[in-house]
C-alpha cells in the first residue's frame, strides 16, 4: 500500500514530498480544525459562498495564511462552477476573490502560474483537488474536479495548456490527486457512469455495481486514469487515500452533510528564491 502523501499538522495537511523537490513550493490542504466559524461551519471554514459569517471567514483565511506565510494579498481564488476552463494567473491576479466571492476569477475551475509568490488556491467539500507541478519550467496549477469537472476532463485541459501554449514536455509534469470523496461514500447514477465511459474509452471503469441504475464511483481513480491518458507517468502520480467523507472530524463533506457545511483550501505557490 502506497504511503499517504498528505501529512497531517492540525489546520493544514502539507504534501512534503514536493516541498522537498523544492523548498520554494509550498502547496496541501486545509482541514476543518482550528478556524473561528461555528455550528455547520465549524471551525476552520475557508468558503465564502456558503453563507458563513463573513467575517469569520476572513479570520480564518488570515490563519492559514500566516501558517503559511502566505499574505492574503498573494491569494487568488475563482469563482468555480464545475467545467474544466483554465486560467494562466499573473501578478494582476492577486488578491482576485480573497475577501469577495464575487471577485474572484470568474467561471473557472482551473489555474496556473509560473510567476513567483502568488499563491493559488481552490475550495472543496468533497470534489477532487488536483495539484500540477512542472519543475523545469517552475510551474504550477490547481484544478477542481467534481465529476462534471471530471468527465469534462479538466486535467487534460490543464495538460494541453502546459504542453501545447508553454512548451512543457509531457514527460515533466507531476501531478497530485488530493483528499475527496471516496467510493465508499459516493453513489451515482447512470446517466454520470455514461459520462464518464466516454471520456475514459477502453480504460477499466472504477465503479462497483450497488444496485439496479446505482453504482460506487471512485472519482480520484477516474482522474488518474485521464492523468494516464493524457500522458502523465505512472511514478508523477500521487493519489490521497482520505475520503472527505469518512473523515468527519477533518473535513467538511457535502454530501455527507447534506449541503450544509464549510469548504477547505487546496493551495500551492512557489516563493521568490
Amino acid at each position: 500500500m502506497k504511503q499517504e502523501p498528505f501529512q497531517y499538522d492540525k489546520s493544514v495537511m502539507r504534501l512534503n514530498s514536493w516541498e522537498a523537490m523544492n523548498p520554494a513550493l509550498t502547496v496541501g490542504f486545509t482541514t476543518k480544525e482550528d478556524g473561528s466559524s461555528e455550528g455547520d461551519y465549524s471551525t476552520l471554514n475557508l468558503g465564502l459562498h456558503v453563507n458563513d459569517r463573513e467575517e469569520a471567514v476572513h479570520q480564518n483565511r488570515r490563519l492559514v495564511a500566516s501558517k503559511l506565510h502566505f499574505p492574503l494579498h498573494t491569494w487568488v481564488c475563482s469563482e468555480q462552477i464545475h467545467e474544466n476552463r483554465v486560467v494562466k494567473v499573473t501578478q494582476n491576479h492577486k488578491g482576485k476573490g480573497v475577501f469577495q466571492y464575487g471577485d474572484g476569477i470568474p467561471g473557472t475551475d482551473g489555474i496556473y502560474t509560473n510567476e513567483p509568490n502568488v499563491l493559488l488556491t481552490s475550495c472543496y467539500a468533497d470534489c477532487v483537488p488536483l495539484y500540477f507541478y512542472a519543475p523545469s519550467a517552475g510551474m504550477i496549477g490547481l484544478a477542481h474536479a467534481g465529476w462534471k469537472g471530471t468527465v469534462k476532463n479538466i486535467v487534460n485541459e490543464m495538460i494541453t495548456k502546459w504542453t501545447q501554449q508553454e512548451g512543457i514536455a509531457v514527460e515533466d509534469i507531476y501531478v497530485t490527486i488530493g483528499p475527496a470523496i471516496g467510493s465508499c461514500c459516493y453513489v451515482v447514477d447512470d446517466r454520470v457512469i455514461q459520462k464518464v465511459e466516454h471520456v475514459l474509452h477502453d480504460a477499466h471503469l472504477p465503479f462497483h455495481v450497488v444496485s439496479e441504475g446505482q453504482y460506487q464511483l471512485d472519482l480520484k481513480e477516474v482522474n488518474r486514469l485521464l492523468c494516464r491518458q493524457a500522458g502523465i507517468q505512472e511514478d508523477h502520480i500521487l493519489v490521497s487515500s482520505l475520503c472527505t467523507s469518512c473523515e468527519e472530524n477533518l473535513f467538511f463533506s457535502h454530501r455527507r452533510d447534506k449541503g450544509k457545511t464549510g469548504r477547505m483550501l487546496s493551495f500551492i505557490g512557489l516563493k521568490e528564491e
